[in-house]
């Protein structure tokens, strides 16, 4: 069964930081690469941050290269995102999954970063 529990979201001030995690069961979390998504109101979803399969290489979308910062821990099955220097941009429903995603997505993480 899939499960992809995400949290850590929240309302931020522009600059400022949060991090997100992504609780996910083992069987997916083992044996396929693992990303970060998010959608904006109005917007598709999109890929943000990503892992190869072997988790040994790490992919990021231009807008937050440099900002966010993507890692596992592989002995409890969770991936988090380290998000700093948030823009008003970034707001975003956050979602991890796959790469490619699985049809199963959790109810994501809301981030919204206003002043």
């Amino acid at each position: 069964q899939v499960q992809l529990v995400e949290s850590g979201g929240g309302l931020v001030q522009p600059g400022g930081f949060l991090r997100l995690s992504c609780a996910a069961s083992r069987s997916i979390f083992s044996a396929y690469a693992m990303a970060w998504f998010r959608q904006a109101p109005g917007k598709e979803r999109e890929l943000v941050a990503s892992f190869s399969w072997s988790g040994r290489n790490t992919y990021y979308a231009d807008s937050v290269k440099g900002r966010f910062t993507i890692s596992r821990d592989n002995a409890k099955s969770t991936m988090y995102l380290q998000m700093n220097s948030l823009k008003p941009e970034d707001t975003a429903v956050y979602y991890c999954n796959t790469n490619p995603p699985n049809p199963t997505w959790g109810r994501g993480s809301q981030v919204t970063v206003s002043s």
